[in-house]
């Protein structure tokens, strides 16, 4: 598969940290190589993400700052699709197998706050999870899972300190041998 990074547009200190934090997490669990927080630095939701990684293992980035238009741009520039999930785009079950057959890296732009109309021209589709105001973690999620066809628990994290059991009735967590 080819790589599969998040665009977090819109990202307001304070307020949006948990939330953008629930991005990333969503991104990195459900599939996604990694999140791009697009205009504002924060280095405290990196950090939070990078200690995430490095405790459940597995490869995924973190970056924040880098401006959105670039960002999509030089995506375009080289070779990658651009989707967009907003509730004013096509319905998700009527365009997945057209995002699902194209070839190359895509990247998935999700906002906090109103997009920019240029967004919306930028992007190669404007998919709707429901065609309703609803979370961009919700919204994620659910494309994601569909992208990737509910492959979420088969994914390996390599590298972890430890792993969680599955388990009917508790919490059981596995610490991991070093090189194991």
């Amino acid at each position: 598969m080819e790589r599969l990074m998040v665009l977090r547009m819109g990202h307001r200190f304070f307020r949006d940290s948990r939330v953008t934090t629930h991005v990333c997490l969503t991104a990195r669990a459900l599939g996604a190589d990694g999140v791009i927080i697009a205009d504002r630095e924060d280095k405290t939701v990196e950090a939070t993400i990078r200690e995430v990684a490095r405790r459940f293992g597995g490869n995924f980035s973190i970056e924040s700052g880098k401006p959105w238009r670039e960002t999509i741009r030089d995506w375009s520039d080289d070779g990658g699709k651009v989707v967009h999930l907003t509730a004013y785009g096509l319905r998700l079950p009527d365009v997945i197998q057209e995002v699902n057959n194209a070839t190359g890296d895509i990247l998935v732009v999700v906002g906090s706050e109103k997009m920019p109309g240029e967004v919306f021209k930028l992007a190669d589709w404007n998919v709707s999870v429901t065609n309703q105001p609803m979370s961009e973690v919700a919204a994620l999620a659910v494309f994601l899972d569909w992208h990737l066809q509910h492959r979420a628990f088969d994914k390996v994290f390599p590298n972890g300190q430890v792993e969680i059991i599955p388990s009917s009735d508790q919490k059981q967590v596995r610490q991991r041998i070093a090189g194991a």
